[in-house]
Protein backbone atom coordinates (compact mmCIF):
# COMPACT_ATOMS: atom_id res chain seq x y z
CA UNK A 1 0.00 0.00 0.00
CA UNK A 2 1.37 3.40 -0.97
CA UNK A 3 2.80 5.29 1.99
CA UNK A 4 1.41 8.72 2.84
CA UNK A 5 4.35 9.80 4.99
CA UNK A 6 6.03 11.90 2.29
CA UNK A 7 2.92 13.86 1.33
CA UNK A 8 2.67 17.37 2.75
CA UNK A 9 -0.23 19.83 2.84
CA UNK A 10 -0.63 21.99 -0.24
CA UNK A 11 -2.91 22.67 -3.14
CA UNK A 12 -4.46 19.77 -4.96
CA UNK A 13 -3.33 18.47 -8.33
CA UNK A 14 -5.84 20.74 -10.08
CA UNK A 15 -4.78 23.89 -8.25
CA UNK A 16 -7.23 24.96 -5.57
CA UNK A 17 -9.47 21.95 -6.25
CA UNK A 18 -8.88 18.82 -4.16
CA UNK A 19 -10.04 15.55 -5.73
CA UNK A 20 -10.70 12.54 -3.48
CA UNK A 21 -11.20 9.04 -4.82
CA UNK A 22 -13.36 6.99 -2.46
CA UNK A 23 -13.84 3.23 -2.57
CA UNK A 24 -15.08 0.77 -0.01
CA UNK A 25 -15.92 -2.86 0.72
CA UNK A 26 -13.51 -4.61 -1.62
CA UNK A 27 -13.76 -7.79 0.51
CA UNK A 28 -10.52 -9.41 -0.67
CA UNK A 29 -10.97 -13.11 0.11
CA UNK A 30 -8.10 -14.80 -1.69
CA UNK A 31 -10.21 -15.54 -4.76
CA UNK A 32 -9.82 -14.18 -8.27
CA UNK A 33 -13.17 -12.42 -8.40
CA UNK A 34 -12.57 -10.05 -5.49
CA UNK A 35 -9.05 -9.24 -6.69
CA UNK A 36 -10.23 -8.59 -10.25
CA UNK A 37 -12.99 -6.24 -9.16
CA UNK A 38 -10.70 -4.33 -6.82
CA UNK A 39 -7.91 -4.12 -9.40
CA UNK A 40 -10.38 -2.78 -11.96
CA UNK A 41 -11.01 0.19 -9.68
CA UNK A 42 -7.44 0.85 -8.58
CA UNK A 43 -6.07 0.54 -12.12
CA UNK A 44 -8.68 3.05 -13.24
CA UNK A 45 -7.61 5.43 -10.49
CA UNK A 46 -3.91 4.92 -11.21
CA UNK A 47 -4.45 5.50 -14.93
CA UNK A 48 -6.35 8.78 -14.76
CA UNK A 49 -4.76 11.48 -16.96
CA UNK A 50 -4.71 13.79 -13.93
CA UNK A 51 -4.24 11.85 -10.69
CA UNK A 52 -6.56 12.26 -7.77
CA UNK A 53 -4.99 13.81 -4.68
CA UNK A 54 -5.87 10.98 -2.31
CA UNK A 55 -7.77 7.69 -2.27
CA UNK A 56 -9.85 6.61 0.73
CA UNK A 57 -10.69 2.95 1.38
CA UNK A 58 -13.36 2.92 4.08
CA UNK A 59 -13.34 -0.59 5.46
CA UNK A 60 -14.13 -4.22 4.78
CA UNK A 61 -10.86 -4.46 2.93
CA UNK A 62 -10.51 -8.15 3.77
CA UNK A 63 -13.44 -10.57 3.82
CA UNK A 64 -12.40 -12.76 6.76
CA UNK A 65 -9.61 -10.68 8.31
CA UNK A 66 -6.85 -13.19 7.50
CA UNK A 67 -3.25 -12.05 7.13
CA UNK A 68 -3.05 -13.55 3.62
CA UNK A 69 -6.08 -11.49 2.59
CA UNK A 70 -4.38 -8.31 3.78
CA UNK A 71 -1.36 -9.17 1.66
CA UNK A 72 -3.76 -9.12 -1.29
CA UNK A 73 -5.22 -5.83 -0.07
CA UNK A 74 -1.75 -4.32 0.20
CA UNK A 75 -0.99 -5.42 -3.34
CA UNK A 76 -4.20 -4.13 -4.89
CA UNK A 77 -3.95 -0.75 -3.11
CA UNK A 78 -0.35 -0.20 -4.20
CA UNK A 79 -0.96 2.71 -6.56
CA UNK A 80 1.04 5.93 -7.06
CA UNK A 81 -1.20 8.20 -4.98
CA UNK A 82 -1.72 8.39 -1.20
CA UNK A 83 -4.13 5.69 0.01
CA UNK A 84 -5.75 6.09 3.44
CA UNK A 85 -7.54 3.18 5.11
CA UNK A 86 -9.76 2.34 8.04
CA UNK A 87 -11.25 -1.00 9.18
CA UNK A 88 -14.78 -2.34 8.79
CA UNK A 89 -16.73 -5.14 10.43
CA UNK A 90 -15.11 -7.82 8.25
CA UNK A 91 -11.63 -6.62 9.16
CA UNK A 92 -9.56 -7.86 12.10
CA UNK A 93 -7.44 -5.28 13.83
CA UNK A 94 -4.29 -7.31 14.57
CA UNK A 95 -3.48 -8.48 11.01
CA UNK A 96 -4.85 -5.23 9.54
CA UNK A 97 -2.40 -3.27 11.65
CA UNK A 98 0.53 -5.64 11.09
CA UNK A 99 0.23 -6.17 7.33
CA UNK A 100 -1.19 -2.85 6.10
CA UNK A 101 0.37 -0.44 8.59
CA UNK A 102 3.57 -2.28 9.47
CA UNK A 103 2.87 -1.97 13.19
CA UNK A 104 2.89 -4.46 16.07
CA UNK A 105 -0.32 -6.45 16.42
CA UNK A 106 -2.85 -4.89 18.78
CA UNK A 107 -6.62 -5.01 19.22
CA UNK A 108 -6.89 -1.29 20.05
CA UNK A 109 -8.97 0.89 17.70
CA UNK A 110 -7.11 1.84 14.52
CA UNK A 111 -7.39 5.63 14.24
CA UNK A 112 -5.10 7.63 11.97
CA UNK A 113 -4.89 11.32 11.06
CA UNK A 114 -3.50 12.52 7.73
CA UNK A 115 -2.85 15.87 6.10
CA UNK A 116 -2.89 15.54 2.33
CA UNK A 117 -3.18 18.18 -0.41
CA UNK A 118 -4.28 20.89 1.99
CA UNK A 119 -7.03 18.85 3.67
CA UNK A 120 -7.27 16.83 6.87
CA UNK A 121 -8.57 13.26 6.96
CA UNK A 122 -9.50 11.47 10.19
CA UNK A 123 -9.68 7.74 9.46
CA UNK A 124 -11.69 6.40 12.40
CA UNK A 125 -12.27 2.83 13.53
CA UNK A 126 -16.01 2.18 13.87
CA UNK A 127 -15.58 -1.59 14.02
CA UNK A 128 -16.58 -3.63 17.05
CA UNK A 129 -14.57 -6.88 17.27
CA UNK A 130 -16.86 -9.85 16.71
CA UNK A 131 -19.87 -7.75 15.67
CA UNK A 132 -21.33 -6.48 12.39
CA UNK A 133 -22.70 -3.20 13.69
CA UNK A 134 -20.50 -0.23 14.45
CA UNK A 135 -19.63 2.10 17.31
CA UNK A 136 -17.01 4.78 17.87
CA UNK A 137 -15.32 4.06 21.21
CA UNK A 138 -14.91 6.89 23.69
CA UNK A 139 -11.16 6.88 23.08
CA UNK A 140 -11.80 7.27 19.35
CA UNK A 141 -14.10 10.25 19.87
CA UNK A 142 -11.61 11.87 22.27
CA UNK A 143 -8.87 11.34 19.69
CA UNK A 144 -11.07 12.76 16.91
CA UNK A 145 -11.97 15.84 18.94
CA UNK A 146 -8.30 16.59 19.65
CA UNK A 147 -7.20 15.99 16.06
CA UNK A 148 -9.94 18.22 14.63
CA UNK A 149 -8.89 20.96 17.03
CA UNK A 150 -5.27 20.65 15.89
CA UNK A 151 -6.37 20.83 12.24
CA UNK A 152 -8.79 23.73 12.70
CA UNK A 153 -7.20 25.66 9.82
CA UNK A 154 -7.82 22.88 7.27
CA UNK A 155 -10.97 21.53 5.62
CA UNK A 156 -11.58 18.24 7.42
CA UNK A 157 -13.17 14.93 6.46
CA UNK A 158 -14.27 12.44 9.11
CA UNK A 159 -14.12 8.93 7.67
CA UNK A 160 -15.22 5.55 9.01
CA UNK A 161 -16.95 2.37 7.87
CA UNK A 162 -20.46 2.30 9.39
CA UNK A 163 -23.05 4.96 8.47
CA UNK A 164 -24.46 6.64 11.59
CA UNK A 165 -27.90 7.21 10.01
CA UNK A 166 -30.77 5.14 8.64
CA UNK A 167 -30.42 4.74 4.86
CA UNK A 168 -33.77 3.07 4.08
CA UNK A 169 -32.48 -0.48 3.63
CA UNK A 170 -33.57 -2.56 6.65
CA UNK A 171 -30.72 -5.07 6.46
CA UNK A 172 -27.96 -2.44 6.57
CA UNK A 173 -29.88 -0.15 8.93
CA UNK A 174 -29.88 -2.89 11.57
CA UNK A 175 -26.07 -2.94 11.55
CA UNK A 176 -25.36 0.77 11.25
CA UNK A 177 -23.26 2.81 13.68
CA UNK A 178 -24.92 3.29 17.07
CA UNK A 179 -24.20 6.00 19.64
CA UNK A 180 -24.28 8.55 16.85
CA UNK A 181 -25.36 11.44 19.10
CA UNK A 182 -21.85 11.37 20.63
CA UNK A 183 -20.28 11.78 17.19
CA UNK A 184 -22.75 14.55 16.40
CA UNK A 185 -21.59 16.46 19.49
CA UNK A 186 -17.97 16.24 18.37
CA UNK A 187 -18.68 17.28 14.78
CA UNK A 188 -20.81 20.17 16.01
CA UNK A 189 -17.79 21.66 17.79
CA UNK A 190 -15.72 21.79 14.61
CA UNK A 191 -16.94 24.00 11.76
CA UNK A 192 -14.02 22.89 9.58
CA UNK A 193 -15.62 19.46 9.08
CA UNK A 194 -16.72 19.48 5.44
CA UNK A 195 -18.32 16.02 5.30
CA UNK A 196 -18.44 12.54 6.77
CA UNK A 197 -17.44 9.70 4.44
CA UNK A 198 -18.19 6.02 4.96
CA UNK A 199 -18.89 2.64 3.36
CA UNK A 200 -20.56 -0.56 4.67
CA UNK A 201 -23.84 -0.08 2.79
CA UNK A 202 -22.64 -1.45 -0.59
CA UNK A 203 -24.67 1.23 -2.33
CA UNK A 204 -23.89 4.81 -3.36
CA UNK A 205 -25.88 7.09 -1.08
CA UNK A 206 -26.03 10.67 0.12
CA UNK A 207 -27.58 11.94 3.34
CA UNK A 208 -26.81 14.41 6.11
CA UNK A 209 -25.47 14.09 9.64
CA UNK A 210 -24.93 16.82 12.22
CA UNK A 211 -25.72 19.36 9.53
CA UNK A 212 -22.98 18.08 7.20
CA UNK A 213 -23.07 15.87 4.11
CA UNK A 214 -22.83 12.14 4.82
CA UNK A 215 -21.59 10.40 1.67
CA UNK A 216 -21.52 6.63 1.28
CA UNK A 217 -19.15 4.94 -1.16
CA UNK A 218 -20.48 2.05 -3.26
CA UNK A 219 -19.32 -1.46 -2.47
CA UNK A 220 -16.72 -2.72 -4.94
CA UNK A 221 -17.44 -6.41 -4.22
CA UNK A 222 -21.23 -6.24 -4.63
CA UNK A 223 -24.24 -3.93 -4.62
CA UNK A 224 -26.93 -3.92 -1.93
CA UNK A 225 -30.38 -3.73 -3.46
CA UNK A 226 -33.12 -1.56 -2.02
CA UNK A 227 -36.40 -3.08 -0.73
CA UNK A 228 -38.47 -1.76 -3.63
CA UNK A 229 -36.07 -3.29 -6.20
CA UNK A 230 -37.08 -6.88 -5.45
CA UNK A 231 -36.15 -9.79 -3.20
CA UNK A 232 -32.44 -9.94 -4.02
CA UNK A 233 -30.28 -8.62 -1.18
CA UNK A 234 -26.82 -8.47 -2.76
CA UNK A 235 -26.28 -8.29 -6.52
CA UNK A 236 -22.84 -9.60 -7.47
CA UNK A 237 -23.27 -8.84 -11.16
CA UNK A 238 -23.60 -5.07 -10.90
CA UNK A 239 -20.52 -3.22 -12.25
CA UNK A 240 -17.95 -1.79 -9.87
CA UNK A 241 -18.42 1.80 -8.75
CA UNK A 242 -16.41 4.46 -6.95
CA UNK A 243 -17.04 7.98 -5.69
CA UNK A 244 -15.16 11.18 -6.48
CA UNK A 245 -15.46 14.01 -3.97
CA UNK A 246 -14.34 17.40 -5.30
CA UNK A 247 -13.62 20.23 -2.85
CA UNK A 248 -13.23 23.70 -4.33
CA UNK A 249 -11.54 26.72 -2.80
CA UNK A 250 -14.86 27.90 -1.33
CA UNK A 251 -15.01 24.58 0.58
CA UNK A 252 -17.99 23.50 -1.47
CA UNK A 253 -18.09 19.75 -1.94
CA UNK A 254 -19.45 18.00 -5.02
CA UNK A 255 -19.66 14.21 -5.32
CA UNK A 256 -19.77 12.13 -8.49
CA UNK A 257 -20.35 8.38 -8.60
CA UNK A 258 -18.63 6.56 -11.45
CA UNK A 259 -19.12 3.10 -12.96
CA UNK A 260 -15.79 1.38 -13.67
CA UNK A 261 -16.04 -1.37 -16.26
Amino acid sequence: MHSTARYQPGKGTLGNVIVIGHLSDIHIDGGERSMQRARRVTRYLAGLPVPVDVVLATGDLADHGAAAEYEGVRDVLDIPVPVLVCPGNHDVREPFRKVLLGEPASDAPINRAHRVAGAFFAMCDSSVPGADDGYLADETLDWLDAELTAAADLPAFVCFHHPPVVLGQPFIDRIRQSGAERLSDVVGRHPNVVALLCGHAHTPAASTFAGRPLLVAPGVASTLMLPFEGDTLLDYDQPTLIAFHILDDDRRLTTHYRVVR
